[in-house]
């Protein structure tokens, strides 16, 4: 049976537009097949981010950067080792302060003790004091108190203030700031908030404290 001119013309679009749907759908498959390799293999990628729940990661953990990537136990076991010296090397950082801020004081107290005679010499035995520039000196870091006993009078010191010179102030800036470098570092590892670093800072604490916290402890006189 012969088909009329219309009827072919119906049957060849409905064959075109069935075929330009098929690629299509075709098309959008492997389209989507393609982000679903994608998804996969980001999947496989080690999560480089901050962790922010309790974790014990040991391998293909991250810190800090990308370039501080844990590949082995062996570097895991050498970056805790690192952690440790960190903090030991922050508690002797406050403590290199301590004794700098002592040795500023001892220079101080040398440096007005020589040549100056001693107070007791320039007070006379009524408790008045000598006018000479000695005496005057002195006279600003001792009151001459009376006492009700016979002993005559009592010498008193005055707490005096030590203002450090620029240098001495920047050394002392400087040692505050590579403290706080160092803090600000070592915060930064505990908020990965992995259990093996944060264990490793506590040690380091604790053992920088032993070490550089093993000092004289001053007993006041009551």
């Amino acid at each position: 049976m012969a088909m009329s001119p219309t009827m072919a013309s119906v049957t060849g679009m409905a064959t075109s537009t069935s075929t330009a749907a098929a690629s299509k759908g075709m098309s959008g498959m492997s389209g989507m097949g393609g982000m679903g390799g994608g998804d996969m293999s980001e999947a496989n990628e080690p999560f480089l981010g901050m962790q922010m729940l309790w974790n014990w990661y040991t391998v293909d953990s991250c810190f800090i950067s990308r370039t501080w990537r844990i590949t082995s136990k062996g570097m895991f076991a050498g970056s805790c080792i690192g952690v440790i010296c960190l903090v030991i090397c922050l508690e002797g950082l406050r403590r290199a302060q301590r004794e700098y801020d002592a040795y500023l004081v001892r220079q101080y107290h040398m440096q007005n003790i020589q040549g100056r005679p001693s107070p007791r010499e320039s007070i006379s035995k009524t408790g008045d004091i000598e006018a000479n520039d000695n005496a005057k000196h002195d006279a600003h870091q001792i009151s001459v108190i009376p006492k009700s006993s016979d002993s005559g009078y009592a010498l008193v010191a005055k707490p005096q203030r030590l203002v450090p010179t620029v240098l001495q102030q920047a050394i002392r800036a400087l040692i505050h700031m590579l403290q706080f470098a160092v803090a600000y570092f070592i915060m930064l590892l505990a908020m990965y908030y992995n259990g093996y670093i944060i264990i490793c800072i506590i040690i380091g604490a604790y053992l920088g404290s032993f070490i550089f916290s093993w000092e004289g402890i001053h007993i006041s006189d009551a």
